[in-house]
């Protein structure tokens, strides 16, 4: 008897659980098809929401509203917008072409500059400009010495490189001239010597020929100039002497500061071939001996002091005590041959002066 009734129990705990489970299947598929509104859905609660929960939904509604707005402008006939959106399209095309044009331009130029660089490169590699050798005695008596190389350095600081300047005087303790040649920023060269002189003439050839002899002895190539402090240049004087290839020669015009006079000394010249001499008398006695040319008028190849062959000389001036100033001049005056008028096209045209200051 036990045993049926124990059966019988666990057949209707079955018979539950079985109902129990199709309810809630019956329940649960209904539920499903029902709709999920707030008010009809069966297990909805109402949960009371806070002022910050609240503000916080307002910028999702702001982003519904101005994507409707977005849309809305989107669906407007562009009939009003055509106009205005052609004419910055033809704006921008026109920007676009001449932007173009002008990088266009910009490379040619470029392309041209570059052309032109390589020429100009070569030329100067295969024909490198000559050095010019500016030689320039000084004296310690001149009290207008300081601003007078001053004047001239200012001038020679222009001529294109290379270039030197050779600066002579005596030797003096607290001597100016280093500390001006040290602020030209001009490539110079500073000698000095300790031989007294009485004749202001012969002192300044004694410097002179210190100049070329040290030339000489360093055996510097170029063209050699001696420039007075009293000189003053036009520039393109400079670029004539590099043409220079032996000798070469020009008129110079004498200024007076207390007399109202401009007095012509240097070459008659036929274009470049020189036909004579303008030259200024010593006193007025007739004579068969010709004047000495002035040293500013003319300028030389270096290879005359160290090529003593090619110029017809004995020897070079270290073997002996020949003067070189001297030899020059001689070159000068007795082979007109030998010259070139500057400037070529016509060697009357002045490009230097001489101007001494009043004492």
């Amino acid at each position: 008897m036990g045993s049926l009734e124990r059966s019988k129990k666990k057949v209707q705990l079955w018979k539950k659980a079985i109902v129990h489970f199709l309810l809630c299947f019956v329940m649960g598929f209904f539920t499903g098809f029902a709709p999920t509104s707030k008010g009809t859905s069966m297990f909805s609660t109402t949960i009371p929401r806070t002022p910050h929960e609240s503000n916080q939904t307002q910028p999702s509604l702001n982003m519904l509203h101005h994507s409707r707005l977005e849309s809305e402008s989107f669906n407007k006939p562009l009939s009003d917008e055509t106009s205005a959106g052609t004419t910055s399209q033809w704006s921008r095309l026109n920007e676009t072409r001449h932007s173009k044009k002008v990088l266009a331009q910009e490379e040619e130029e470029e392309d041209q500059d570059q052309e032109r660089e390589p020429e100009e490169a070569n030329d100067e590699f295969l024909n490198p400009k000559r050095l010019l050798i500016i030689v320039t005695p000084t004296s310690a008596k001149d009290q207008n010495r300081g601003m007078l190389l001053k004047r001239l350095s200012n001038t020679l600081r222009l001529i294109p490189q290379p270039f030197l300047w050779i600066v002579v005087e005596q030797q003096i303790e607290d001597s100016e001239v280093p500390e001006i040649l040290r602020k030209t920023g001009i490539m110079y060269r500073h000698l000095v010597f300790k031989e007294n002189f009485t004749n202001i003439h012969e002192e300044v050839d004694h410097q002179r020929n210190v100049a070329l002899n040290h030339i000489e002895h360093h055996r510097l190539s170029g063209i050699v100039h001696f420039a007075s402090l009293s000189n003053v240049y036009d520039l393109t004087f400079f670029d004539e002497l590099r043409a220079i290839e032996g000798f070469g020669t020009w008129p110079m015009a004498l200024l007076s500061a207390n007399k109202k006079e401009v007095n012509i000394e240097g070459p008659i010249c036929d274009s470049s071939e020189v036909m004579g001499w303008h030259l200024k008398k010593i006193n007025n006695n007739s004579t068969d001996e010709r004047p000495p040319i002035r040293v500013s008028n003319f300028a030389f190849n270096t290879s005359i002091l160290w090529d003593p062959e090619r110029w017809g000389r004995t020897s070079s001036i270290q073997d002996t005590s020949q003067d070189a100033l001297k030899f020059v001049r001689k070159e000068v005056l007795e082979d007109e041959t030998k010259l070139m008028g500057i400037p070529p096209d016509d060697c009357s045209k002045i490009l230097l002066w001489n101007l001494p200051l009043s004492t």
